[in-house]
């Protein structure tokens, strides 16, 4: 007797609003918002419990690369026209902008976000942007940034100039995009400040090409980035305290073709890269106190058959990562064993994007399932009905709970606490997964 075969995943839901191709999905909130970004410059921010949008405008003139959350009330998009912008986008902005989406709006959209920062980078890589939170320019004193008057315009409308007043104020991040000038090197940035703080210049021992993704992480003691190349090597850099030079600590070449895309374990043990090819990367991510020489062999590479994955994105518990495949699959895999635990299929068409819910609290912005607290009001949108509801997370909205007393509270704490996975396409359209 043969075992019944179980019908294929379905997505829980699926977000309908882009008329182009999704290159970029955040999560935002505390999980309570969803943001994606679109081939023709366009962000739509999602309401995850209502599953509509709450804004929509055109925030670049051409495809948006990256998207990222900054603190409670600000969002940073990388375009391919040469910007990096920082918006102000709290939850209670939202109702004085619009949010009509891109098949309805003007070419330039209604009212959009304030802009708070602006700089001018280099986009012929097709390479997203990396932050982090800036310990280490905080422990230094910044006596390494780089203040040369080229590098900064006095105008006060120049791209690259603070145009809040209150900057000074603002908690500083680092910015790494490719280098303005040479696409094979690395240039970091800090903001508020908007001054360049180092240049890891282009390998002159390796033709690695350009640089097609990278990864940057501070501490008091050390500045570390994570770069994939064109070629298909990976080399991990280190800034140390009181230096100049960058160390490279790691170099390897386990892909064949260009990388697509990269990810640090939320413990910062380790990293994985995917490729045009059909490997899958685990790397050892070795500190700047190591003595020996740089290591230049993969922990674990496999085999996938699946040319082709990129978005590959590391769940914030570290248990699971998933990648986008250009054969319109979304793969999810173990981060311990690399084993492939579940292929969803629903789109159509190739997929570009992927990225987890944070169900661990990482910069305190997550949000546990047990957890009475809700982050944010719901708004007044009506409620679409789920393509399928299978959510661990308890879907009786009539039974009470001591902190919350409605409908819309309830409703708002179960999409906070679901494990969304969701998954950008060619197709324009956003899939939202309820998994593991």
């Amino acid at each position: 007797m043969t075992a019944e075969r179980r019908p294929p995943a379905q997505p829980a839901y699926v977000l309908r609003g882009h008329t182009s191709q999704v290159h970029a999905v955040c999560f935002a909130h505390g999980n309570s918002r969803l943001l994606t970004g679109d081939a023709d410059g366009w962000l739509i921010c999602w309401s995850l419990a209502y599953k509509r949008p709450t804004v929509a405008w055109k925030a670049h003139e051409n495809t948006l690369l990256g998207l990222a959350v900054w603190g409670a009330d600000r969002v940073i998009t990388h375009g391919r026209d040469n910007k990096l912008v920082v918006w102000k986008l709290g939850i209670a902005d939202e109702s004085s902008l619009d949010n009509i989406l891109p098949a309805n709006s003007t070419a330039e959209g209604g009212r959009k976000p304030e802009v708070i920062h602006a700089l001018t980078v280099n986009t012929l890589n097709f390479c997203p942007f990396a932050w982090c939170r800036d310990e280490y320019c905080t422990a230094t004193a910044g006596g390494n940034v780089q203040s040369n008057a080229s590098d900064v315009d006095i105008r006060s409308d120049a791209p690259g100039m603070d145009i809040n007043s209150n900057a000074k104020t603002s908690p500083q991040i680092l910015i790494a995009v490719p280098h303005s000038l040479d696409s094979d090197g690395i240039d970091i940035y800090t903001l508020p400040s908007s001054k360049r703080l180092s240049t890891i210049p282009a390998s002159k021992a390796l033709k690695t090409g350009m640089v097609m993704a990278f990864s940057i992480h501070s501490s008091p003691t050390t500045l570390q980035v994570i770069a994939g190349y064109e070629s298909g090597h990976t080399m991990v850099f280190a800034l140390p305290p009181s230096s100049t030079s960058w160390q490279t600590l790691y170099t390897a070449l386990p892909h064949s073709q260009p990388i697509l895309s990269l990810s640090a374990s939320p413990s910062s043990d380790y990293y994985l890269t995917s490729s045009a090819d059909a490997i899958l990367a685990k790397h050892p991510l070795p500190s700047s106190k190591t003595t020996s020489k740089p290591a230049i062999k993969p922990l674990k590479l496999v085999q996938t058959k699946h040319a082709g994955q990129q978005g590959l994105c590391i769940r914030s518990d570290a248990k699971i990562f998933a990648t986008a495949g250009w054969d319109s699959r979304v793969r999810v895999y173990s981060a311990k064993t690399m084993k492939e635990l579940a292929v969803l299929k629903w789109h159509k068409d190739g997929c570009f994007a992927t990225a987890f819910a944070d169900i661990e609290g990482s910069e305190g912005q997550g949000v546990d399932r047990n957890s009475p607290d809700i982050a944010s009001p719901s708004g007044n949108a009506q409620e679409l009905v789920p393509a399928q509801e299978d959510s661990p997370v308890s879907t009786d909205l009539t039974t009470p709970h001591p902190s919350i007393t409605t409908v819309s509270q309830r409703r708002d704490l179960k999409a906070q606490t679901t494990h969304w996975l969701a998954a950008g396409s060619k197709d324009g359209k956003v899939s939202l997964w309820d998994i593991f």
